[in-house]
């Protein structure tokens, strides 16, 4: 079994150049980034974690509840004094 420079070797000039171009784009594309700085990209995580629903708060019904004892205070209080 040929390696592959062996292969490259035995093909003609122009398929060897066109097949190393090739291997060069390609291993060029791993090393790409998408973005341009870390504020894009913490932008776009954040974007994706929000689209996500992680940064969702929990439903919590203690402000209400809080509320509805702010007005009962508040209502005992006016009618203690009326």
């Amino acid at each position: 079994m040929l390696s592959g420079m062996e292969s490259i070797r035995t093909r003609n000039p122009q398929s060897a150049l066109m097949s190393l171009e090739a291997d060069a784009v390609s291993a060029r594309s791993g090393f790409a980034c998408l973005f341009s700085d870390s504020d894009e990209y913490e932008t776009a995580l954040i974007a994706e974690r929000r689209a996500q629903g992680r940064y969702e708060q929990p439903k919590s019904r203690w402000p209400v509840v809080m509320l509805a004892g702010v007005m009962l205070m508040v209502l005992g209080t006016v009618l203690l004094f009326a």
